[in-house]
């Protein structure tokens, strides 16, 4: 099979805990750290923006309440979505997600992006997020990784930009796992690192599939998958895990 094209090592949300989450200060902070590939989660606005966030609402990670779909980006880009992490982000911004492909674009980084719809609106912000990935890589060799938990949202992906590799995201095996990420045409899956075994590599290789893992964020389990052959490793600890050291002494 192919070699993956994206390095070993995924940072992941941008700096994992070290940073406000999905933040263009997060992105900045794990460049910091040598991270050249990072993963985020995207979803959209009312008015069909997309911009980062993992969390249905905006309760978590921001000073604002409620659904985020139901918010115009104009009034999304307003919010202060540092001040839960630290004091030190206190006012920083949701990023959009042209934001964030302009960062990735303009430093030469890789990115994994999550499509992380609002529930009900699964198959649309799978087409409206390739759609967008597919504008602004257009033209480039390496492109960016479209993720998801949701069938319908790999769907979308695929019906407006089907250029572009896609990924089925686990955090169980169900039954059938395997035939649908061969029917969603999905080149990787990203899986929780337990579920992970070497047969289920060996499958993953056999049919021609990078196997991933999240959220690799200590050595024993690092050392152990690394020992499988998997193809990337999403972490939040890019203070500790050097990207650049590949496989583990």
């Amino acid at each position: 099979m192919k070699s993956m094209p994206w390095p070993l090592w995924i940072a992941h949300r941008g700096a994992g805990k070290l940073a406000p989450e999905n933040t263009l200060a997060a992105f900045r902070l794990g460049a910091q750290h040598g991270y050249s590939a990072f993963e985020c989660d995207v979803k959209l606005s009312a008015d069909g923006v997309p911009f980062l966030l993992h969390d249905a609402t905006l309760d978590r990670t921001t000073n604002a309440r409620g659904m985020a779909s139901q918010r115009h980006w104009t009034e999304l880009s307003r919010l202060d979505a540092g001040s839960w992490h630290s004091r030190a982000y206190a006012g920083e911004p949701l990023a959009s997600f042209d934001a964030i492909a302009a960062f990735c674009l303009g430093n030469g980084h890789a990115l994994n992006i999550e499509i992380k719809p609002t529930p009900g609106d699964e198959h649309r912000t799978g087409e409206v997020v390739a759609a967008e990935a597919a504008r602004r890589w257009a033209g480039r060799t390496v492109p960016p990784l479209l993720s998801s938990f949701q069938a319908a949202a790999l769907q979308g992906a695929r019906g407006s930009a089907p250029q572009l590799p896609r990924a089925l995201l686990l955090d169980s095996l169900h039954s059938g796992w395997f035939e649908q990420a061969q029917q969603l045409g999905c080149v990787a899956v990203v899986a929780n690192f337990n579920l992970y075994s070497r047969e289920m590599v060996e499958r993953l290789h056999g049919a021609g599939q990078w196997a991933l893992a999240y959220t690799v964020n200590d050595e024993s389990p690092a050392r152990w998958l690394l020992g499988l052959g998997l193809d990337g490793l999403i972490t939040d600890a890019v203070d500790r895990f050097s990207p650049h050291a590949g496989r583990l002494g």
